[in-house]
């Protein structure tokens, strides 16, 4: 398939009703409102086709760009095409499926130190969920890399933009998940944080209790063994 032909079947299948709850969670532009399970079925088809990704991207509609990063290329994905995708990301979702296919890049590191340090809280968004995700799935770094991050969220967090407050907050979970030594630090420093208020607009989402995540994580996977 080419791009004018999955444009077609997105918005053959696109739902106003499912477009305003994405336009409530930050999804901007052309919104069809076509859902998830529906995206992720065309992912299986495709499969990865870097080319189609580039094509999606460019049409600018919210579902096509989701799409988009879930069949890129992480192995062909030059720098400069990740800075002209980075602009186009406004909304949680879109971040989030962003991040998620950057972080298999070669440039996933010097994104990450780069875009935290922006004064957009969604490209900063973007910079703390990348740093989520090493958490989570990189297995070479030490303790002292994720350590120092601990103490960077509890100087920053309150004083950063809406959005980089629950990206820093979500990551400070991320951290304390990640092994014993990382959750005590973690834990120790919600405390001392206390509440992370995070304006979500016109959703039903909550920012989750930092502390009260990690305690819950760690239970499950003592209860798993």
């Amino acid at each position: 398939m080419n791009a004018s032909e999955i444009l077609q079947l997105l918005k053959a299948s696109g739902k106003e009703g499912t477009a305003r709850i994405y336009r409530r969670h930050g999804a901007e532009g052309e919104v069809l409102g076509v859902l998830y399970s529906d995206l992720a079925k065309l992912q299986k088809r495709i499969k990865i086709d870097h080319v189609l990704a580039l094509d999606l991207w460019e049409s600018g509609i919210h579902e096509a760009r989701i799409l988009a990063s879930q069949i890129a290329d992480p192995s062909k994905a030059t720098r400069k095409e990740i800075d002209a995708w980075l602009n186009g990301c406004t909304g949680y979702p879109i971040v989030d499926a962003f991040t998620t296919f950057v972080a298999h890049t070669p440039h996933a590191e010097p994104c990450m130190k780069a875009w935290m340090e922006s004064k957009d809280e969604w490209i900063s968004s973007a910079g703390w969920g990348l740093l989520a995700r090493a958490a989570m799935d990189d297995k070479t770094r030490d303790e002292a890399f994720f350590g120092s991050f601990i103490k960077r969220i509890e100087k920053e967090v309150h004083a950063a933009p809406n959005r980089t407050r629950g990206a820093m907050n979500n990551t400070l979970i991320a951290l304390g998940t990640r092994n014993e030594h990382l959750k005590l630090a973690a834990l120790a420093a919600a405390k001392r944080i206390g509440k992370v208020v995070v304006d979500h607009g016109e959703t039903d989402c909550k920012t989750p209790d930092a502390e009260a995540y990690i305690l819950k994580n760690w239970a499950h996977r003592m209860k798993k063994g």
